[in-house]
């Protein structure tokens, strides 16, 4: 523990604070917040969080989620301008052009979106639940998936649902290329690899396992392998390595990097979550009606994932 982790404890616990952070943050924000996950695990802590404040360390979305499900409380971000390419991939101006001219769709929103394209949306899903959610919309829907491509591709092979998908990427696991994989996994043949469903087609067909954040912790733990490849935001390896001490994980490489690397995700730093606990401040703040509006598929996205 240093000295500026200690410090942190010492304001969370004066602000009666409830710090959540996503897989892909900093060590040594992960190693003092109250729970580390990926979004659907934060959403659901978020709605259950009984501080008098939330500091969220993540990016932007997923603080503006967490002010949606629970919107009495103060929500404080390290660095507000920690945004995603993803969530910027799809404004909310053209989605609702792009609806206009499209009526009747239904409209699956990945979490990795802004308020206000939730607001537009049927229903909010995460890597973890999409598989799940777009089994439960009624087949006589047509679906248009958003933002990302990536992911409602993998969808689309997992369910052999037909939707439309939304142009949009996340630039990190872009990166990661068929070429790049291929070469780690050459130098590693014993260790399977675990991708992100964000990533590209090529990608995936290379991996061992498929899957969300989270649920890549549960299949390395439970996997009888002693090293895995991990593709995709090199944050996730700190969670790994922390749990699983015992097992080496190797962060999938780029073209360009040994590994991949978010710099939104890598805006919020300790030393400015000490900063926002201290000044109570920067606050995510929403407008009331795009939070009634969002929240409705939010609420179903969680209850449908209980089913």
């Amino acid at each position: 523990m240093t000295p500026l982790q200690e410090r942190f404890l010492q304001l969370k616990r004066k602000r009666g604070a409830v710090v959540l952070a996503h897989n892909y943050q900093r060590r040594e924000i992960q190693e003092v917040a109250d729970y580390v996950g990926d979004s659907l695990g934060l959403s659901y802590a978020a709605q259950k969080a009984e501080g008098e404040v939330i500091l969220f360390c993540g990016v932007h979305f997923m603080a503006e989620t967490a002010k949606i499900v629970n919107p009495e409380k103060k929500v404080l971000m390290p660095d507000l301008k920690a945004g995603c390419s993803l969530a910027d991939s799809c404004p909310a101006d053209k989605l609702a052009a792009y609806l206009k001219g499209n009526p009747g769709l239904y409209v699956v929103s990945y979490v990795n979106c802004t308020a206000a394209v939730k607001a537009l949306s049927d229903v909010i899903c995460t890597s973890g639940n999409a598989e799940k959610i777009v089994q439960q919309v009624p087949m006589e829907r047509e679906i248009l998936f958003l933002p990302d491509r990536n992911l409602g591709d993998w969808v689309m092979q997992k369910t052999g649902r037909k939707m439309r998908l939304w142009d949009g990427d996340c630039y990190v696991h872009m990166e990661f290329t068929a070429a790049s994989i291929d070469r780690i996994r050459k130098e590693h043949p014993e260790a399977p690899v675990v991708a992100h469903p964000e990533c590209t087609r090529a990608v995936r067909a290379l991996a061992d396992e498929v899957c969300s954040t989270e649920k890549m912790v549960g299949y390395c733990r439970n996997s009888p392998a002693h090293s895995f490849i991990v593709v995709t935001e090199e944050g996730m390896l700190h969670r790994l390595r922390r749990e699983m001490p015992e097992k080496v994980f190797i962060a999938g490489p780029t073209d360009h990097c040994a590994c991949g690397e978010c710099r939104y995700m890598k805006m919020n730093t300790l030393e400015k979550a000490v900063v926002a606990l201290e000044n109570m401040n920067p606050e995510v703040l929403l407008e009331a009606k795009i939070i009634d509006r969002a929240k409705a598929p939010i609420l179903k996205m969680l209850e449908w994932s209980r089913n």
